[in-house]
């Protein structure tokens, strides 16, 4: 019997496993097709299990999301660090910023989900979406500190711009390299600041 019992819990953890991987691979659809706002239950339906698995795993919607784009996410932050080490600070924080709109455009709604998250320590997004802003800072105060960026801009107002742009191009795709380039242009220093030569 002890066996028995031994055998069993392997097999549990794989089945919570399995549910696990199934309902990230769910939402992952559900998220495409319907955007970050799609009903968690239609998720767990879809993935064969019930409303308690699916919140056993991921308590809020923030938990989910957490979950799919955690790893992206960090990615953008590491991204940033590669980018600190580039000869010009302008065109790395060109990069960065590019990736950051395309990252946030990822599905129909996350704009606002980040923004959220990052307004609340409680989200499980808030410290992944506050390194990913401090990574965009230090790209940014570099930047500026060549003469290369406008100097009365900060971190807050870049995060602004870039959910800005990616609200809008979300809606119309086709104007995203149009959006990012006045953006780019409207960063620029001032006639009384000092230009990249």
């Amino acid at each position: 019997m002890a066996d028995r019992s031994a055998q069993a819990r392997p097999a549990g953890r794989k089945d919570a496993r399995r549910n696990y991987e199934r309902l990230l691979a769910t939402a992952r659809t559900a998220f495409a097709e319907h955007g970050v706002g799609a009903s968690l239950n239609d998720i767990a339906r879809t993935a064969g299990v019930g409303n308690v698995t699916l919140y056993r795993h991921f308590p809020t919607r923030q938990a989910l999301l957490e979950a799919l784009l955690g790893e992206s996410l960090r990615g953008l932050k590491a991204r940033s660090d590669e980018l600190l080490a580039s000869p010009s600070p302008r065109q790395a924080l060109a990069a960065w910023l590019t990736a950051a709109v395309e990252h946030a455009m990822a599905y129909r709604g996350l704009v606002d989900a980040l923004l959220d998250s990052l307004a609340d320590p409680a989200s499980e997004l808030h410290a992944t979406c506050q390194a990913v802003k401090d990574a965009g800072a230090q790209l940014l105060a570099r930047a500026q500190r060549a003469g290369t960026i406008r100097s009365d801009v900060d971190a807050s107002a870049l995060f602004s711009l870039i959910a800005s742009v990616a609200w809008a191009a979300e809606r119309t795709p086709a104007h995203r390299d149009r959006l990012l380039a006045v953006m780019l242009d409207g960063l620029h220093p001032r006639g009384d600041e000092p230009a990249e030569a």
